[in-house]
């Protein structure tokens, strides 16, 4: 059988600056496990659900450091392709000392040539695994170029045909990408197959055109997708769904570090609720929590909570949830 949630797209090693610096003065970097949707799956595991993966990777020790963490922390490897012709992709990522806001260099296409992102193709996509699930979770990056974006769309495709709910979070990086319109058009695509839609504020201002985050729920609703969830930082999020539910929940205080794949670790807080049925407000409480203690280290994972932490933190808040 397969695991409750799959996830395909890209997995890479990010390199995090240890001081909000610049890239240009940015002297030791930590190595950190990163891929938006492979993030999101060990979020899900985590907490408590079965997550599996399909990826590439490549036969060198990043590959094999990426394996271990998917390992470690019970994500389902057998799908995971390894592949003697490539690299593992990697990313450096700091914290712009002006701005505060983080960026990345991306060695992969169009940059770099043959590394895993890029590798990943159809014949990697185990379609009776998709069968199986509950939930296939895709990232908008993996649909940045070819062959990846082919498998990302073969599987979604082979989702909706299998009633399986496909869970779409763009990671939108403008600098993987040909040009705005082709991202717009791709993302479009993905939407109308899509039942859970995620974005991150900027996301949703760049595909719907608003800064007003009721507007862009509501446009991506358009789309056919029956929930949209948009996350707003340190103003906590919104969820809309295609019935008319709505909620716009606060977010949880604490003291940010890094807020590398916040975003990915709200995803899981949801798509775990979602999958254990709760009611609307206990999925967003527990997604914004997830998001809220992500921040409190470097690192994309490495302060994802497991059940026991993420009951104590929400009870800390005041909070009669447990999940």
């Amino acid at each position: 059988m397969s695991p409750e949630i799959v996830g395909i797209g890209e997995i890479l090693v990010d390199f995090v600056s240890t001081e909000p610096v610049s890239y240009i003065e940015a002297l030791t970097f930590r190595k950190c496990f990163g891929g938006a949707p492979m993030n999101t799956l060990v979020g899900v595991a985590r907490l408590g659900s079965t997550a599996g993966a399909i990826t590439v990777v490549g036969d060198d020790p990043f590959g094999q450091f990426l394996l271990n963490e998917l390992k470690n922390n019970g994500v389902d490897v057998s799908r995971v392709r390894i592949r003697k012709d490539v690299r593992t992709t990697l990313a450096f990522v700091v914290n712009e000392p002006e701005t505060g806001e983080r960026t990345f260099i991306f060695y992969r296409a169009p940059w770099v040539r043959g590394t895993s992102v890029d590798a990943l193709s159809p014949k990697d996509v185990d379609y009776e695994y998709i069968s199986s699930s509950k939930i296939l979770h895709v990232s908008g990056f993996a649909l940045s170029g070819n062959p990846s974006r082919r498998a990302v769309l073969s599987a979604v495709i082979h989702a909706r045909k299998e009633g399986v709910k496909v869970s779409f979070d763009p990671t939108l990086r403008l600098d993987v990408w040909r040009s705005e319109k082709a991202v717009r058009g791709m993302y479009g695509k993905i939407l109308r197959l899509s039942d859970i839609a995620t974005f991150s504020r900027e996301e949703s201002e760049f595909m719907f055109g608003t800064q007003n985050p009721e507007e862009a729920a509501e446009r991506a609703l358009k789309y056919g997708v029956e929930i949209v969830g948009i996350k707003l930082g340190e103003k906590g999020s919104l969820v809309k769904t295609r019935d008319g539910r709505s909620i716009h929940m606060p977010a949880f205080k604490v003291k940010a570090v890094d807020t590398t794949g916040a975003g990915d670790g709200w995803n899981a807080g949801l798509l775990v609720g979602l999958l254990r049925g709760w009611d609307l407000d206990k999925c967003v409480a527990v997604a914004n929590a997830v998001g809220a203690l992500v921040v409190t280290k470097h690192g994309a994972i490495t302060a994802l909570p497991y059940k026991d932490e993420l009951n104590k933190f929400l009870e800390n808040q005041g909070l009669n949830i447990r999940i």
